[in-house]
């Protein structure tokens, strides 16, 4: 049995983790909610531009030559990796590297062998996993966390988009948690570039005429780059408010955990200490009865 010193000391490490654990959920409650805020703003905006774009480039010549849009043999692959900065969010980073690792399995092994898969990281996480299992790691953005915005994000979205469109990628798909709650985020996979054609919706008429101010190319040749922008950093958003949420989880757990801890070792504590008394006691009496015998 553990020592009355032994117990205290194992106490108090315990009380002082809890309240780290406490204050750690509080900070990431406090950070969700502005990102939650964030990402539900964006979803209705990011949605009607995509479907915006696919009611406009279905006729237009000019969507169709855009070199967004090129279908190529795919021999080089870019993928956009989204984590965080910090662990204690659960599996949150985790289920994203498995969920890019998993990509790269079932669609771009052969390339993977080739070394021809780059992972652009958002987030240090992801970084540091793919560089000890060998990956080739863009880092130039692994810090946007550190001031998200939309400026940092596009600074990503514009050198994928850039890269694509030189040849230097056949493909990018990005890998991020979707927020859905504080307690579930569920891995996504999209691919971004070439822009695949958005599959028309129930109800939806290709019949209905538009009328382009300045012109239906122009309107077109400016909207597939900042689609393209806005999807990275619809993303980036949903992963950033899924990371607090998956934090304040764990923290509420740890919490609840180290809590549990504290009842068990308190009861040993007693334990050990009424034990103590006891044979205090027994040697207390023992010994005046060899006097009295004596």
């Amino acid at each position: 049995m553990a020592s009355l010193k032994e117990v205290r000391a194992r106490i108090a490490s315990i009380n002082s983790t809890q309240q780290i654990t406490k204050a750690m959920k509080m900070v990431s409650a406090a950070k969700l909610r502005r990102a939650q805020d964030n990402i539900t703003q964006l979803r209705p905006y990011a949605q009607k531009l995509s479907q915006m774009l696919g009611t406009v480039s279905a006729g237009a010549e000019t969507a169709s030559e855009s070199p967004y849009k090129q279908t190529r043999t795919i021999g080089r692959v870019l993928i956009i990796v989204i984590t965080s900065d910090r662990g204690l969010a659960g599996a949150f980073n985790s289920n994203a590297i498995k969920g890019a690792l998993t990509l790269i399995d079932e669609k771009y092994s052969t390339q993977a062998r080739s070394g021809n898969v780059e992972i652009m990281a958002i987030g240090k996480k992801g970084a540091e996993a793919f560089q000890r299992r060998g990956f080739k790691v863009n880092t130039n953005h692994i810090d946007t966390f550190n001031s998200l915005n939309f400026g940092t994000v596009r600074a990503a979205a514009e050198e994928a988009m850039e890269g694509f469109a030189n040849g230097r990628y056949d493909v990018v798909e990005v890998v991020y948690n979707e927020f859905r709650n504080a307690a579930v985020q569920i891995i996504r996979t999209e691919q971004i570039l070439p822009i695949v054609a958005a599959e028309p919706t129930a109800g939806s008429s290709n019949s209905i005429n538009y009328l382009f101010e300045p012109s239906e190319e122009q309107i077109v040749t400016e909207l597939i780059p900042k689609t393209i922008k806005i999807q990275l950093y619809k993303a980036v958003l949903d992963s950033n408010a899924a990371e607090h949420g998956a934090r304040m989880t764990a923290m509420d757990k740890a919490t609840e955990n180290a809590g549990e801890l504290l009842k068990e070792l308190r009861l040993v504590y007693n334990r050990t200490r009424q034990a103590a008394i006891t044979t205090e006691i027994l040697e207390i009496v023992g010994g005046a009865e060899a006097l009295a015998n004596g």
